[in-house]
């Protein structure tokens, strides 16, 4: 990146790309090894650990809220650039940064909707790094990609609520040190209006009632760093009234708030991934020798190599654009850019990790590289936080609609 931000960003920057290259990156195949030899494959390596002291030792946590009285205080526009460099090893730096999805949209929830008690019980510990948190909301049986779908059912009975539902894809949930669970489900499922049908209430994860069944592959990975992506079952789980999250009927909007950050978070760690894709092809090209020339002379690499640079240049400005309309105008008039984002940025960077890949051979799709997790995790940011077809819908909703109030001449 060769243009300049302010100095605070750029000061921070400088720490974090030292950070990285001193701590996390060396930390990768520690991490690794360690997991292999605890007894469960989904707790936290001790060396992230490690990285978490360290990273608050040098001002380097909960980088992603804006409010300085919980975070750093950084705009979207200054965070942009962190993310980024933190997607180089999204398993690792993300949470030893203390700034990993799920919790970080958790943490937003809590801090704009929950109630004092709830912040003191849930928001404290997760800002502190001593918790983890998942968010439950896709559904098996249902079309999650609309929300107003979900079937999960929060009932009233007396000071209590009762939540009954199947969730899946809950990311986060195999973790031990996941503690608490957002679940969003319908306390009006006959209400006349279906975007306040929904609601969200707070539910321990060691609360009677609640099954966490299974741990979800993605495309064969188990994601343990992130731990994992449960299927977990509420049968007729009691909470109290006072850990409903706002107000009955809100959680759509809530849901809709909590979407907003995130999309562009996971955009701002997808040119990190790839700019690390982007270097290991490199290294490749310049190492290794076919038909009787260096990998670097051969003409295909050299298009796959300028197209993949001209792309993530594109993505950047379009990204740190939609930053910006965020911080100036607010979420809402920025819909269309984080739509856009949302939908060239996965899209661009599983084609260029599919290049570099295809470089690499049979190591590309292998364990001795990134490459393949680093696919599967941006193939599957292609539908997470809603499916590219739910944003095109969207976006080319909008542009129609400033031509069909036209009057024809």
């Amino acid at each position: 990146m060769d243009f300049a931000f302010d100095a605070r960003t750029e000061e921070l920057r400088a720490e974090l790309l030292a950070f990285m290259a001193d701590h996390v990156h060396p930390a990768e195949a520690v991490a690794e090894e360690q997991r292999a030899r605890q007894d469960s494959p989904w707790r936290t390596p001790p060396v992230v650990e490690e990285l978490k002291a360290k990273a608050r030792e040098r001002g380097l946590w909960n980088l992603f809220l804006p409010d300085p009285g919980l975070g750093a205080g950084l705009t979207n526009l200054q965070y942009a650039p962190l993310a980024e460099i933190t997607g180089h090893s999204p398993q690792l730096a993300p949470t030893a940064l203390n700034c990993a999805a799920p919790d970080t949209g958790n943490m937003e929830v809590l801090a704009q909707f929950g109630s004092e008690r709830q912040r003191k019980q849930w928001l404290e510990p997760l800002l502190a790094g001593e918790i983890r948190s998942a968010f439950a909301m896709t559904e098996p049986e249902v079309a999650s990609s609309d929300a107003t779908n979900i079937e999960t059912r929060i009932e009233r009975d007396g000071d209590d609520y009762v939540i009954t539902g199947r969730k899946w894809y809950i990311s986060g949930a195999m973790n031990p040190d996941c503690k608490v669970f957002i679940v969003m489900g319908k306390t009006a499922p006959d209400g006349p209006d279906i975007r306040r049908q929904q609601s969200m209430v707070l539910v321990e994860r060691e609360a009677e009632g609640v099954e966490v069944r299974r741990a979800m592959r993605v495309y064969g990975y188990e994601d343990h760093y992130h731990g994992g992506h449960a299927e977990v079952v509420f049968h007729g789980v009691r909470v109290p009234v006072a850990n409903l999250i706002g107000e009955e009927g809100g959680g759509f909007a809530i849901a809709q708030a909590r979407l907003g950050p995130g999309r562009i978070h996971h955009c701002m760690r997808l040119i990190g991934m790839a700019e690390r894709a982007i270097e290991l092809m490199c290294r490749r090209a310049v190492s290794r020798t076919a038909f009787g020339k260096p990998l670097a002379r051969q003409g295909q690499v050299h298009e796959w190599i300028a197209d993949a640079r001209v792309a993530v240049e594109q993505l950047r400005l379009l990204v740190l654009k939609t930053a910006w309309l965020m911080d100036t105008v607010g979420n809402r008039e920025a819909h269309t850019e984080i739509q856009a984002i949302k939908i060239a940025t996965p899209r661009t960077v599983v084609d260029i990790l599919d290049r570099a890949v295809q470089l690499h051979g049979a190591g590309g799709v292998s364990q001795d590289f990134p490459l393949a997790e680093l696919w599967a995790a941006a193939r599957t940011l292609r539908l997470a936080d809603g499916p590219d077809e739910v944003h095109q819908r969207s976006l080319a909703r909008r542009e129609l609609k400033k031509y069909l109030s036209t009057t024809r001449p």
